[in-house]
């Protein structure tokens, strides 16, 4: 038989154990896709998803980030469709953000990123270097409710 001091060496411990193994888990990403021969992987959606993305956005070319700002507080946005173009305007990649981040396997080189929400385009440059990737942010301003007659 135990004692209860060793007893209760043995719950810390175990809670010690199992809340480290917790914060050693990192969240799930979401699947790599394929489009037009780019990987890409999009989401973000939760805090969890969208830090893991973060974290592995450096090992990425190319990294989008889709936001609604309203006032002064933006919010992650999705259902983003984005378009990038190389330097001879040819289309390399298509998809469909399904979630705030976005982020592409694409050559070091100069493109430009057509970012559509609910009509609204905003287009950003960039240049992918070969030691260093690129990121753009896309904000839309958060739309306007019709007054209630």
């Amino acid at each position: 038989m135990t004692s209860r001091t060793d007893s209760l060496t043995f719950i810390v411990a175990l809670a010690a154990l199992l809340a480290a193994g917790a914060h050693a888990q990192p969240a799930p990403l979401p699947p790599v896709q394929h489009a037009d021969g780019v990987e890409y992987l999009s989401g973000g959606i939760g805090k969890d998803e969208a830090q893991a993305i973060e974290q592995v956005s450096k090992r990425w070319p190319l990294t989008l980030e889709f936001a609604v700002q309203d006032g002064k507080h933006a919010d992650f946005t999705t259902g983003v469709h984005v378009r990038v173009r190389d330097a001879k305007n040819q289309t390399v990649l298509q998809a469909t953000a399904d979630g705030p981040y976005l982020l592409a396997r694409l050559q070091p080189g100069r493109y430009t990123v057509d970012a559509e929400r609910h009509g609204q385009a905003r287009h950003e440059r960039v240049a992918i270097a070969s030691q260093h990737g690129a990121r753009a942010v896309f904000v839309w301003p958060a739309a306007k409710l019709p007054p209630h007659a």
